[in-house]
Parts: structure tokens; sequence; C-alpha cells
């Protein structure tokens, strides 16, 4: 039986359509005015950095103290493990490399004349290697020294006009530093890479606003790199060292709010990165998808906001935050959360 529809009949369903429709905006819109007095507070906004819609329902843990630094607002970064376990950070308002045992023995390691240092990576020879800067005058340097704080060495120096923030090392003993130039409207900054031979230094990411985080994947064909001007998370395909690959330049996410800083990789290829300003940790998986996030006591009353970098254990997956309250007096603090996987061996510090 063949059915048919006259002109009408169409005019009356499409009518019917429409009235649907406009129905349904209608409920739409009286079910978003809750608040009929006006725009109030409650549980998801009242909280002085409010965590975003598109992120409340990651898995999510509330990291622990596990080590008082100072009861100063020191602002601490570049957190990293060596090979005996002990957690290395920067102090950049005193502008000293810290060692912190095992067992929770607090010293330092080097005091730096001129420059703050601010990220911190192993060298395969056992020498940390420092990204430094001065921010004010904008310029920087990168320095190597022996674990006891001896041999200072300039590697990078101040008149090649860079501004390192971070730097990883990659299998060939080769590393990866951000160039923290630039603003949000004057991508100035990127990321390079310093061969082997520690005397030439190549773009690789260029164009960045105020480059901060750079990671490796554990297979290092992965580059990672946070743009702190412009919030945005950058996945890269390597096809060498400082070669992108086809099509292999991405921007993987795009945070809203205060402000991607340092990231670090977990033995599964996660990617852990430090939010500046919202005393938090996000977790991406390889593909930088959001899969989880760390949250630090106090927050939601403004306490412990510049969480700046973070370390995970090579041998155990307990993550390391370091975070100052500034002015707010909760001082400087180490905290503890247990996440996805162990860290990256040390000798790679990636």
């Amino acid at each position: 039986m063949k059915i048919t529809y006259g002109f009408k009949s169409a005019k009356n369903m499409l009518a019917i359509a429409y009235l649907v429709a406009g129905t349904c905006l209608a409920v739409t819109a009286s079910a978003q005015q809750t608040s009929p007095t006006g725009l109030a507070y409650d549980l998801h906004t009242q909280s002085a950095v409010p965590i975003p819609p598109s992120e409340r329902a990651l898995q999510t843990v509330v990291a622990e103290p596990w080590f008082k630094v100072s009861k100063e607002g020191l602002i601490l970064e570049g957190a990293i493990f060596d090979r005996s376990g002990n957690l290395l950070f920067c102090d950049v308002s005193g502008r000293r490399v810290l060692r912190l045992t095992p067992d929770r023995q607090l010293s330092s390691i080097v005091t730096l004349d001129a420059l703050s240092p601010g990220g911190l990576a192993l060298h395969k020879d056992g020498r940390i290697f420092i990204a430094a800067l001065d921010i004010p005058n904008g310029r920087g340097a990168i320095f190597a020294v022996n674990q006891d704080g001896s041999g200072l060495q300039t590697i990078v120096a101040p008149t090649a006009s860079y501004m390192p923030n971070d730097l990883v090392f990659d299998a060939r003993g080769g590393f990866y530093f951000s160039d923290f130039k630039g603003t949000a409207t004057e991508p100035k900054g990127g990321i390079y890479y310093v061969a082997p031979d520690l005397s030439t230094i190549k773009p690789v990411l260029p164009n960045l606003a105020m480059a901060n985080g750079v990671a490796l994947s554990p297979d290092g064909k992965s580059l990672w790199a946070t743009e702190f001007g412009r919030n945005l998370l950058h996945r890269i395909e390597l096809a060498d060292a400082t070669i992108i690959a086809p099509i292999g330049s991405a921007i993987a996410y795009h945070f809203t709010g205060p402000a991607p800083d340092s990231m670090r990789a977990d033995a599964d290829g996660n990617v852990y990165v430090a939010i500046y300003g919202q005393g938090r940790v996000m977790v991406f998986n390889r593909n930088g998808i959001p899969i989880g996030q760390v949250l630090l006591p106090g927050r939601d009353d403004g306490h412990n906001l510049a969480s700046t970098s973070l370390a995970i254990h090579p041998s155990r997956n307990d993550l390391y935050a370091v975070t100052s309250d500034m002015d707010k007096g909760q001082g400087a603090t180490v905290f503890h959360a247990k996440v996805f996987a162990k860290g990256l061996p040390p000798a790679l510090s990636r």
C-alpha cells in the first residue's frame, strides 16, 4: 500500500515540528534559570579556583602534606629525583638548588649568583643541569653542576639570549629546553634542542608564548610542551631529535584559567601538568586526553595555589608536588599523592 501526503498535510507536520522545537527551547531556558532572584555561588563556583565544568568528572585525588620546606612563601620549582632517591628542587626565591633525602633531611647543593634556578634535569654522567633565568631583565642561562655542588659550568651562556625555564634529556644525551620569552600576543619563545656535544642548539617548536614545561614520552618519540602565555598543551611527534614528523604537531589541550607550568611523564606515557595559580596537577594520557587530577589542600580557600612542578618516583607511583602559599601564611610545601604509574629513570629525567 502506498501512502502519500498532500501539501496541506506537509505544512501541518512542519508547523508541529516548529512547535515542539520551540517548546523544548523554552523548557531548557526555564531549567537554566535556577535562581530567579539573581546569580548565586554554589558548591562548584564558591571556590577561589573553581574547576571548569568539563574537568569536574575527572578521577580526582587530594594530595597530603609531605614536607614543609619553609614557613615563608618561597617559590619552589624544578622537582626531579636523582639516582639515590633524593628529591631535588629549586628555591627560586633564594636562587638555590635543594636536596631532600628519603628520610626528609633538607640541604642546599648550590646557590647561583644572579639567576634564579627554575628547571632541573639529570645528565647520564650524574651532573645536575639547571635552567635559570632573570624574568625582570629578560635573560637566562643553563648550568651544570656536580652532585656535591662543585664544578659549576656554563652550558648555555646568558649572551645566547634565551630565557631557559625547564629542560629534559633524551636517550642520546642531548636535551630540550623551553625558552620563556614573549607574551600572549607576541610569541617569541619556543622549544630548543641542545645536541649531545652540548654546543649545537637548534629550534624545534618556535613562536610560543612563554614556553614553560617540556617532557618526553618513554620511547622518546613524543615531545610535550606547555605554553604558559596562551594556556596550551602541545604534543609533537618527532621524526628525529629536531624534526617534527609529517602531521606530527598538534595542540592537545587548551587550559582554562591560570596557567600550565612544568610537567613530567610517567612510565605508561601519561603526562602530568602542574597548573600554576590553581593548586592542582592535571593528568593526560599518551594521546593528550585528560584522565585525572591531583588537588592540593586548601586550594578552595586560596592556599597553595603556586603549584609549579612535580616529580614522580622512578620505582613507585608516588607523585611529589612542590608549591608555595606565597603571602597567604602557609609557607612552601612538598605534597604527596598516589598516581597512575611510576616515573621514568632519573638518568633520562624525562
